[in-house]
């Protein structure tokens, strides 16, 4: 089984974002999971697609919770 990483630079130049970004998210928790082997930090590349498909969005409106009391029905 071949695994295989991405450095936070070319994981920046993936996603088009500065490599500061990556480390930002980093300190806050944030961001696709990462190792750290040695000082070095990598990104398995399943471990960003699945970050990926789980910032996938099909609409731009915010779907209401289910805490609100709204049923999906009254919404529409």
């Amino acid at each position: 089984m071949i695994v295989k990483h991405l450095n936070q630079i070319e994981l920046s130049r993936r996603w088009s974002i500065s490599p500061r970004t990556l480390e930002r998210w980093r300190w806050l928790g944030q961001g696709p999971r990462y190792l750290k082997i040695g000082g070095r930090v990598v990104y398995r590349l399943e471990d960003v697609e699945a970050y990926e498909v789980e910032r996938t969005h099909s609409s731009t409106l915010p779907m209401p919770s289910a805490s609100a009391g709204v049923s999906m029905e009254a919404a529409r």
